[in-house]
């Protein structure tokens, strides 16, 4: 009966092993087609495809660079935000 349980897990453990190799490689396989398509998007819009490149062009505001060029408006003016609570301690 201990032989047959112990069959029985090893088999279930199997398969759980065997599904979760199969999302993972699903999951791979979605992220190379992503970073394809991002790519081949760069390269037709003329822009070097990097992470540097990438995350400069999604840090910089929304009205400042080639799209501030194109629609010629100013970019929009920076404000000053503070979050800090200035209290006096006596």
């Amino acid at each position: 009966m201990n032989t047959i349980n112990q069959i029985i897990r090893g088999a279930l453990f199997l398969i759980l092993a065997f599904f979760g190799m199969a999302m993972a490689v699903i999951f791979m396989v979605s992220t190379a087609i992503a970073v394809a398509v991002l790519y081949v998007v760069a390269r037709i819009q003329g822009r070097p495809f990097g992470i540097q490149a990438y995350w400069a062009d999604r840090r910089r505001p929304a009205g400042y660079g080639k799209r501030a060029q194109d629609t010629k408006t100013p970019p929009p003016k920076s404000q000053d935000v503070s979050d800090i609570e200035m209290r006096e301690i006596p």
